[in-house]
């Protein structure tokens, strides 16, 4: 029977494989020597018994019947002899027995010395992995600044700490190329928006083709404009760049995204329901990052939605928590594909691969986000079709300061 990975039998950890090691080299050294002890014990009683019987005096030539005659007489002096002593047999066994308890005591003892000797070992092991995975992404600043002599462990903590400062180089330097790469390319941008105009102002009038052509430019300009904006706000987040510290109610939040999604609303002809608890649900944090985090919570629900289709909100505070839940209508979805729209340019089903259907960062922005403000973002494919977002933050009671 295989068990579950989870499961962390007391014979899989390196404290306890080190323990019995340790009892077993112990038990075969006690083994060994107990076993040269009696040999030697053996070979000193075998060594009496012949000089027992060697150390008789010389017998002086006579007839082969008087021989065997005083061979039995000495033998019998000898029984009585060794009648009236301990027998070294019987010496040699309690000696081999209280050997053998005493090694099962000691056997006991070093078992404990082990487990103990073995944990004051992998401390430094402990704390470096416990460490680790306290370090993510968002604080890769941290190190894992392991003490003590210069031996192995120092070494593998002080490689670690150079893998961890060359990872935060690199996710800077990623961030700082996305924002510097938004921000530069706003200009052309606009170059071309403001070139468009001055020859559509022109006293001539344009020709129809050139009218037409201006007008699919501009609207592709406005695309490349949003995906710009929506690259920056990532990098705000994924930087902590939290400006505009607030307090803010997301009911509040909700009714200005509606607002703003009100004529592709009534476009759909989607019917919208919020729900909320008294007194409402109140976040800290950035204003502005909050309200964008919001709305792209709302405006995924209604790009992708079907026509004549349905979405209901609902927002509460439960312990220290504030929830935001956005539910819509649509084609039925997989849950292993609902799972990656938090990654960055993921979209799920047919509905999702129009160029119409937003520039596949929405909900990324709203994981960035929510991760910067302390929380975490949910998805799940609904049975009946449609998808479920659900946003936790700390609430306003409970929120950790954020940096201005």
């Amino acid at each position: 029977m295989t068990m579950p990975g989870w499961v962390r039998l007391p014979g899989r950890t390196v404290r306890v494989r080190l323990t019995v090691t340790y009892v077993l080299l112990f038990l075969f050294s006690g083994v060994l020597l107990l076993a040269i002890a009696s040999g030697v014990a053996v070979r000193r009683a075998s060594a009496v018994h012949v000089a027992a019987v060697g150390g008789a005096p010389a017998l002086p030539p006579q007839s082969a019947a008087s021989r065997i005659q005083m061979l039995q007489l000495q033998v019998g002096q000898l029984q009585g002899q060794l009648a009236n002593q301990p027998g070294q047999n019987q010496l040699s066994h309690v000696l081999f027995l209280a050997s053998l308890v005493a090694l099962a005591i000691m056997a006991i003892v070093s078992a404990a010395l082990g487990y103990f000797v073995a944990g004051r070992a992998l401390r430094p092991v402990r704390h470096m992995t416990s460490a680790a995975q306290r370090i993510s992404e968002d604080n890769l600043h941290e190190r894992l600044a392991v003490a003590g002599p210069r031996d192995e462990l120092k070494e593998l903590g002080d490689t670690i700490d150079g893998l961890l400062a060359r990872l935060e180089g690199a996710f800077s330097a990623q961030r700082r190329f996305v924002a510097n790469a938004s921000h530069e390319l706003r200009t052309p941008l606009t170059t071309m928006r403001a070139s468009l105009d001055v020859a559509l102002a022109k006293p001539e009038p344009a020709p129809p083709q050139t009218v037409a052509l201006a007008g699919r430019l501009r609207a592709e300009l406005d695309k490349i404009d949003a995906l710009l904006e929506a690259f920056l706000v990532l990098a705000r987040a994924q930087h902590r760049h939290l400006t505009g510290y607030t307090v803010l109610p997301l009911d509040f939040a909700v009714q200005a995204a509606l607002a703003d999604q009100a004529a592709a609303i009534g476009a759909s002809r989607l019917t919208v329901r919020q729900t909320s608890e008294a007194g409402g649900a109140w976040v800290a944090g950035s204003q502005e990052l909050l309200s964008r985090m919001v709305a792209n919570v709302i405006g995924n629900a209604v790009c992708h939605n079907v026509d004549g289709g349905w979405i209901l909100v609902t927002t509460k505070t439960y312990g220290n928590r504030a929830a935001l839940v956005v539910e819509n209508g649509g084609p039925a979805l997989q849950q292993h594909e609902v799972a990656e729209l938090a990654q960055p340019f993921r979209r799920v089903g047919a509905d999702r691969t129009g160029s119409d259907r937003g520039s596949g960062l929405g909900l990324s922005i709203v994981a960035a986000i929510a991760e910067a403000h302390g929380g975490t973002l949910d998805l799940w494919a609904r049975d009946g079709g449609g998808l479920c977002v659900r946003v936790e933050l700390p609430s306003a009671a409970t929120a950790p300061p954020v940096p201005g």
